[in-house]
């Protein structure tokens, strides 16, 4: 029997794969807490993190947005371009938009994609291993082993994760969004998976394999970055001295969101007319 078992830290053959859903099923039948169930499948997690690093993301790179609120307008169409070439539900939102003020009473424009955090604690918590880290530090989704239990979504301090309730795949109708503001790039998520904003990982991704560089050429850059009228946000690699955000974030004043949690998010804010600085 041991001969047929996976050497350590190796994976079993997906053919021979127990559901992630269906093996947490089991464990609480079994009577096992959660903590007890995170434990089990901690080797599952080490394996999809290094699983992840080996299938993408450079480590060379560091994938950074800033956003201007100085600049931002209200239009919302980094909104709606986000919900057309992800093809989010017209419910749903990946990147959120709301209108603020600040401490002085000035009225202004915010806008919070996920800020794929460098210490995400989303990943932390993540019993089967679907939130994980990519070398270049874009914090993504393996959907296949979502099992749907949100601890991601009770970990983010940004409300940025959202669940998707219905299995949209099987509906052919485009959203509000399409074909004004883009096309889909990206398949439709299935039921029972939580869902979130990737930075555009198609275009980054394609864009790379094709010479391109994110937050140059717009093919490589996220569909919010390129539609915004204003040009309120800038995207780039952290990792190159000579890149917009680089530029941007050593001459200019910046914030970051809840900077007091550790989470060192990847998106800075350049604050609006009347911030007072923390």
């Amino acid at each position: 029997m041991s001969s047929q078992r996976p050497a350590q830290g190796e994976q079993p053959p997906r053919s021979t794969d127990v559901s992630r859903r269906r093996f947490l099923e089991l464990l609480g039948a079994a009577g096992f807490t959660g903590a007890v169930a995170t434990a089990i499948t901690g080797p599952l997690i080490k394996a999809k993190i290094a699983e992840a690093s080996r299938g993408g993301g450079d480590n060379s790179h560091r994938w950074v947005m800033v956003i201007d609120l100085s600049k931002c307008i209200g239009c919302q169409y980094c909104v709606y371009a986000c919900q057309a070439v992800n093809d989010v539900a017209d419910e749903m939102r990946w990147n959120v938009y709301l209108l603020d003020k600040t401490e002085t009473g000035q009225p202004f424009n915010m806008t919070r994609p996920c800020m794929h955090c460098q210490e995400p604690p989303c990943a932390d918590v993540c019993p089967v291993g679907a939130t994980f880290q990519r070398g270049d530090g874009l914090v993504v989704m393996d959907y296949d082993r979502c099992i749907g239990c949100r601890y991601c979504m009770v970990a983010c301090p940004y409300d940025v994760r959202r669940f998707n309730w219905v299995d949209r795949r099987t509906e052919g109708e485009l959203n509000h969004y399409q074909p004004q503001y883009g096309e889909p790039e990206v398949q439709r998520r299935p039921r029972g998976v939580v869902e979130k904003c990737t930075f555009c990982i198609q275009r980054i991704d394609r864009g790379l394999e094709h010479g391109l560089a994110p937050g140059v050429d717009r093919q490589a850059t996220p569909a919010c970055v390129n539609i915004c009228p204003v040009s309120a946000r800038v995207f780039g690699d952290l990792n190159d001295p000579e890149s917009a955000v680089t530029k941007i974030i050593e001459s200019t004043p910046t914030f970051r969101l809840r900077e007091e949690l550790g989470t060192e998010p990847n998106v800075y804010y350049i604050p609006a007319e009347g911030m007072v600085p923390k």
